[in-house]
């Protein structure tokens, strides 16, 4: 089995831990469903993945720092959970990554500087989530984003700057922050 897609299938109950046996799966889309409890930490052994969705449904407790295992992960959808506590710093390694989507969750604390190693985002979205601390001046590093939204339930959460090349971003929604750009470097 290489590809598992139950995306809107009205699907309920809890993730098994016994999907991170399926060692060749490179697809896993349980999307918007009504999935609850946490993402098992076991879906970290499964490193031929490609794909991850498991966004628009009820999972709740902490990203597994695990999901950093996913080496070859281009897509990571876990937006409109319950997801609380901190994003993993981990997440930073996942080199191949173009779209993260964590928005419209419960998560706390800074973004981690390691997100500003995904060089290969096109997409970053961290909205509606009770996010604070200082803007990291990594995410200037992401030239390819085409898409970017991190605006916060509470705006003034987040201190610091934002990097003047998320300026450049055809879609960004980062007028909420207010937050101002960073002067650029003498």
């Amino acid at each position: 089995l290489e590809v598992l897609d139950l995306g809107r299938n009205r699907l309920t109950g809890h993730l098994p831990a016994s999907l991170g046996n399926l060692a060749n799966l490179t697809q896993l889309d349980l999307g918007l469903n009504t999935l609850e409890g946490p993402i098992p930490t076991e879906l970290g052994n499964l490193t031929a993945l490609e794909a991850l969705d498991l966004g628009g449904n009820d999972l709740s407790q902490e990203i597994p720092s695990e999901l950093g295992n996913l080496v070859n992960l281009t897509l990571l959808h876990l937006f409109g959970n319950l997801l609380t506590g901190r994003i993993p710093s981990e997440l930073g390694g996942l080199s191949d990554l173009t779209m993260l989507t964590l928005g419209d969750n419960l998560l706390r604390g800074p973004i981690p500087p390691e997100l500003g190693n995904l060089t290969n985002l096109t997409t970053l979205d961290l909205r509606h989530n009770q996010l604070n601390g200082l803007m990291p001046e990594g995410l200037g590093q992401l030239y390819k984003l085409e898409w970017v939204d991190l605006a916060q339930d509470s705006p003034l959460r987040l201190t610091g700057c934002l990097p003047r090349a998320l300026a450049e971003v055809n879609q960004n929604d980062l007028s909420e922050l207010g937050l101002p750009w960073c002067r650029p470097a003498p």
